[in-house]
């Protein structure tokens, strides 16, 4: 009672202490949420510049509708950012340099743009300014929405016109003048020989290289070896996949479905005894129900069967059937319902007589009926007179890909075509020289010109069930990878997999965009678990895949940076390596001459023949610019000294000089250079901009 006295009395100042701390946690929560604001509706910031999260989400899901499922989320945000990322910073320099444009640049690309919209062209067939502002005005009368969708390509249109005048200021600096156009055509045509002695790197033996090594050289070269920020992931991957047990039941379904079987009919209540696939006549209904194969039932030829079983399928007599056989993922069986010698190609022409009912004929007012008679005056006339059928096609037919060719659709590969009337009659042996077709798109008045010898062919069709996992093996599976989780989870993630026999696979330099991780495709999830700040060092994570599982363990968060020893090793080593063996190499070489210096090195003297520095390739070795560029600054006669090569240290000697005879103008050279650089001018001037560019990138966290 005492204490509860006690909290009576300060009741007061118990309400005041709890009510301070919802207060402060509910400021807090402002705070923090306050301070986040700016990025959860930001998707980017460039230059100071914010790139509105709504904006590009739109434009994310344009490219993905118009890619029509061609392109993964990740792939069109990356598009997206990159198309932003280059329009923002194109926008702050044409603002920046105050570049104008009038309404005739803005009409100039508007005129490209719509070159072939019919919006625009006059009676000619031509675009036409006149055409366009009439449309326009119509627009500001009657679709205020609209009109305002104009007036922003128009405002597109200024910014190309104004981003056009950019790029051409800035090709015109890059151009080569004469004397650089002098210069390149002495580089191809200026020519030495020259004798030199080769120390290869290998001949010191491997050298090793240290850690520290690394770490200076890293320090040394920082712009070359600065990354993102990136993870370094180990996962095993769970596939999930069908049993033995699965095959066999599988297969044993199959048999199943060929033998006689009995069900109960609900309407007449008593059991009915049903045919196997064997037996049955109605093979298309059977198919429809039981496979998890389409329907498919035509003649084929011995070539386009394909597969260990193809001659015994072939063989089989009408009636007969082959399997069950394991093809494809499935079990499947295979009935022949016909066998008989026909013709695989055919030289065809047809007159199609459509109807305003038919696909093709929407415009016409010609009824089925009458398009019945046509079709019978001109089979008709053509029977009579068969040089009348090309221009018979050209006045009635209504295939356009053909009218023009007098109604010659060449040679017809059966193997080529789907079942269809048409087809149907054309490949029938019994169908005349002449003919008519009844189709959905018209009446097809036919001449078969020629027809290729008969060959065997035979009818099939297949019952296939596909082998896949069963729920038990599904629920097996689901068990085991939650085991291995869990024990991975408590002890060493290498060791639990080894124990276990599983293929630990790592992945490194995972960037904060990207999805495709090797081994198991694009997984964008696991990606962003890994750069979610409250994912720590050694993680564990379960991942459920379209055919399985993946349980995933993050190994390193890399900063964005310089880049790490371990990471940098596989390129850098090599390069230190080099080094060091170059300068062991310059240590031991003596002599002063190149005999001198072949003999003490255990090498021979070589010689090459019209070496230029436009193509500064030495034989035996790959392209030594360095030893080349050396070469062409001594002077004739004169032992170089060492130069360390790609693929070793040299020692040279000019023996001939040859220079080209100086052509009376470089203009033409040096319009080249121009045209060489101009072409690269927009592009590297981007990727420069870009990389001056303060950016703040913010993609990971929304998608």
């Amino acid at each position: 009672m005492a204490v509860l006295n006690k909290i009576r009395q300060r009741s007061v100042f118990l309400i005041v202490i709890i009510a301070l701390a919802l207060f402060s946690f509910v400021l807090a929560d402002v705070i923090r949420n306050s301070g986040f604001s700016k990025n959860q509706s930001t998707i980017g910031v460039v230059n100071g510049n914010e790139i509105s999260r709504e904006d590009f989400a739109r434009q994310v899901e344009a490219v993905q509708r118009n890619a029509q499922g061609n392109v993964t989320t990740a792939q069109a945000v990356n598009r997206v950012w990159d198309n932003k990322l280059r329009e923002t910073i194109l926008d702050e320099q044409l603002e920046e340099l105050e570049i104008e444009v009038g309404q005739g640049q803005i009409n100039n690309v508007l005129k490209q743009q719509f070159a072939g919209n019919q919006n625009f062209t006059n009676e000619a067939g031509m675009f036409d300014f006149g055409v366009m502002r009439e449309y326009v005005a119509n627009l500001k009368a009657t679709s205020p929405e609209a009109y305002q969708q104009w007036l922003a390509v128009e405002e597109s249109a200024a910014k190309q016109a104004k981003a056009g005048i950019y790029y051409n200021m800035v090709r015109a600096g890059v151009g080569a003048t004469l004397i650089e156009g002098e210069q390149a055509y002495k580089m191809e045509n200026d020519n030495i020989d020259l004798n030199f002695v080769k120390i290869p790197y290998e001949s010191v033996g491997e050298v090793e290289v240290s850690k520290d090594e690394i770490k200076s050289y890293l320090k040394d070269h920082k712009d070359k070896y600065e990354v993102d920020a990136s993870r370094d992931i180990q996962y095993v991957f769970f596939e999930e996949k069908a049993s033995t047990s699965d095959d066999a039941d599988t297969k044993a379904g199959l048999e199943k479905l060929m033998k006689d079987r009995e069900e109960y009919n609900e309407v007449s209540q008593a059991n009915e005894k049903l045919d196997g696939f064997s037996k049955t006549s109605n093979n298309e209904e059977f198919v429809n129900e039981f496979s998890d194969l389409p329907y498919e039932e035509r003649f084929t030829f011995k070539d386009e069967l394909k597969g260990e079983n193809a001659d015994q399928i072939f063989n089989l007599s009408e009636g007969q059937t082959f399997g069950p056989y394991k093809e494809g993922g499935f079990w499947k069986v295979t009935k022949v319902t016909g066998v008989k010698q026909m013709t695989d190609s055919i030289k065809a022409n047809h007159i199609l007589i459509a109807h305003k009912d038919s696909p093709v004929g929407s415009e016409l007012d010609r009824t089925k009926e009458e398009a019945k008679k046509l079709a019978d005056s001109i089979l008709t006339q053509v029977k009579s007179n068969d040089s009348l059928f090309a221009s018979l096609a050209k006045d009635y037919s209504a295939d356009t890909t053909s009218k023009d060719k007098g109604g010659d659709l060449g040679w017809v590969d059966y193997r080529n075509t789907t079942s269809s009337p048409f087809i149907d009659y054309i490949f029938d042996a019994n169908s005349g020289k002449y003919g008519m077709v009844d189709t959905e798109y018209g009446y097809h008045v036919v001449f078969i010109e020629e027809v290729k010898s008969p060959k065997k062919a035979v009818k099939m069709v297949s019952l296939g069930k596909e082998i896949e996992p069963s729920e038990k093996t599904t629920n097996d599976l689901f068990a085991t990878t939650t085991k291995f989780e869990i024990a991975a989870g408590k002890k060493d993630f290498d060791e639990v997999a080894k124990e276990s026999g599983y293929e630990v696979r790592p992945v490194k330099g995972i960037k904060a965009m990207e999805e495709a991780l090797r081994g198991i495709g694009n997984q964008r999830r696991i990606v962003q678990w890994a750069f979610k700040e409250e994912t720590s060092t050694g993680d564990i994570s379960r991942f459920d895949l379209n055919n399985g599982y993946v349980v995933a363990q993050l190994t390193a968060k890399n900063k964005k940076g310089l880049m790490s020893v371990e990471e940098a090793s596989p390129q850098v080593t090599p390069l230190i390596r080099k080094e060091k063996q170059a300068k062991m190499i310059k240590d031991k070489i003596s002599g002063s001459t190149l005999s001198e210096i072949a003999s003490s090195q255990n090498a021979s003297v070589e010689n090459a023949s019209s070496v230029n520095l436009g193509s500064p390739v030495l034989p035996g070795a790959t392209s030594e610019p360095k030893v080349v560029g050396a070469a062409f600054f001594l002077e004739k006669g004169k032992v170089s000294r060492p130069i360390a090569g790609e693929k070793g240290v040299y020692v040279v000697e000019v023996t001939n000089r040859t220079e080209a005879a100086p052509l009376n103008s470089y203009r033409m050279i040096a319009a080249r250079k121009t045209k060489e650089r101009s072409a690269q001018a927009t592009s590297r001037l981007v990727e420069a901009l870009k990389s001056s560019a303060e950016v703040e990138d913010n993609r990971a966290a929304f998608y």
